[in-house]
């Protein structure tokens, strides 16, 4: 594998054993190059995997939640403990270059590969479609929330600005993080339509309340 990290020269470590003694089993991995960005012969929708390989101090927690966060928000799967995975791409690669730098910042170890998959690549990207649509479901659910709440208002004939406002700045968070989850959806997972579908219905909903307030509230005319 070809691996970026200080102390570590390219084609070092480029056996499952060599990576084993340092990090543990990452499965089949066949070497690659962060310049390799021809189309994978094999069919596959990818080109390459990133994998990062990380230690960090077990003391003070903190340390460990935050990686985990930045690397749940990048999107990446974990294949074992202190080792993620995603598709490789320049944007995801600047990411975890980055969270790599960070990482030796708190005193932790990390080693970011680019490699390609001998087998189970399949596997591989159900993991991360499915990461996918477990985002797309919550998005979903948010989506339920938010239309039994205008609904609720409808029912109570109460229709204000105020409430507009509110509802408002849901929705827009609403659509941020659906831009945010399908950005790294590079795979096209298929809890995508249900969430954007969800989402439509919300912006519709939301338009209908609005009619309402500027109908009901005399400073609307």
């Amino acid at each position: 594998m070809g691996a970026t990290g200080g102390g570590y020269r390219r084609g070092l470590l480029t056996t499952g054993a060599d990576v084993g003694r340092t990090y543990g089993t990452l499965g089949a991995v066949a070497t690659a190059h962060p310049g390799d960005e021809a189309p994978p012969a094999n069919g596959s929708p990818v080109s390459g995997w990133l994998v990062l390989a990380y230690r960090v101090p077990s003391e003070p927690t903190r340390l460990r939640a935050t990686v985990w966060r930045r690397l749940k928000g990048l999107g990446a799967i974990y294949l074992q403990n202190s080792v993620a995975a995603m598709p490789a791409q320049p944007p995801a690669e600047r990411a975890l270059r980055k969270l790599r730098h960070e990482i030796l910042n708190m005193s932790g170890t990390a080693v970011l590969f680019h490699s390609s998959v001998l087998v189970g690549e399949a596997d591989l990207m159900a993991s991360f479609q499915a990461a996918r649509d477990d985002e797309y479901e919550e998005i979903v659910d948010r989506c339920r929330d938010f239309l039994a709440g205008i609904e609720k208002e409808f029912t109570a004939a109460h229709f204000s600005f105020a409430e507009l406002e509110e509802n408002e700045v849901d929705h827009v968070k609403l659509v941020s993080w659906l831009a945010k989850v399908r950005e790294r959806d590079v795979l096209d997972a298929p809890g995508r339509v249900a969430a954007e579908t969800a989402l439509a219905s919300c912006a519709k909903a939301l338009e209908d309340y609005a009619a309402r307030v500027y109908a009901e509230e005399p400073d609307g005319h």
